[in-house]
């Protein structure tokens, strides 16, 4: 059965709402730091071992922490999944300028890694 994105991001809502998971309802953005450092050491290990089957529960595991720090600062009126999505959507048009936008191709990865810290430094600077 597939689900839909959307469907993922109510299930935390639900799991932190009134009715939801006592355990997810208690967790904080520091609580969830070890979670988050396991998960991803978990993904290491699976990508060295070239285990797909692993390596696709362990980027859930990963997008669920994500989605759980998205949910925790949407409670808090922070920022929401959404604005996570969108932001990293416009920093890879930004990053991306010699794919997305009026600057030279890149022929190869080299130069495209010299575009991406090129504007990465330009960001800094307008910050």
């Amino acid at each position: 059965m597939k689900h839909s994105f959307d469907e993922l991001v109510e299930t935390f809502a639900i799991l932190r709402g009134p009715n939801g998971c006592p355990w997810d309802k208690k967790q904080t953005h520091e609580s969830l730091i070890k979670c988050l450092q396991n998960e991803s050491q978990e993904l290491i290990e699976a990508i060295e071992k070239k285990d797909d089957e692993n390596m696709k529960e362990e980027l859930g595991d990963v997008l669920l922490q994500v989605l759980m720090h998205s949910q925790l600062a949407a409670e808090e009126g922070k920022f929401t999944i959404q604005d996570v999505i969108d932001g990293l959507y416009e920093k890879l048009h930004r990053r991306h300028p010699h794919v997305f936008g009026q600057y030279p191709k890149a022929a190869t990865p080299e130069e495209a890694l010299a575009v991406w810290k090129e504007m990465k430094k330009k960001e800094r600077q307008e910050k």
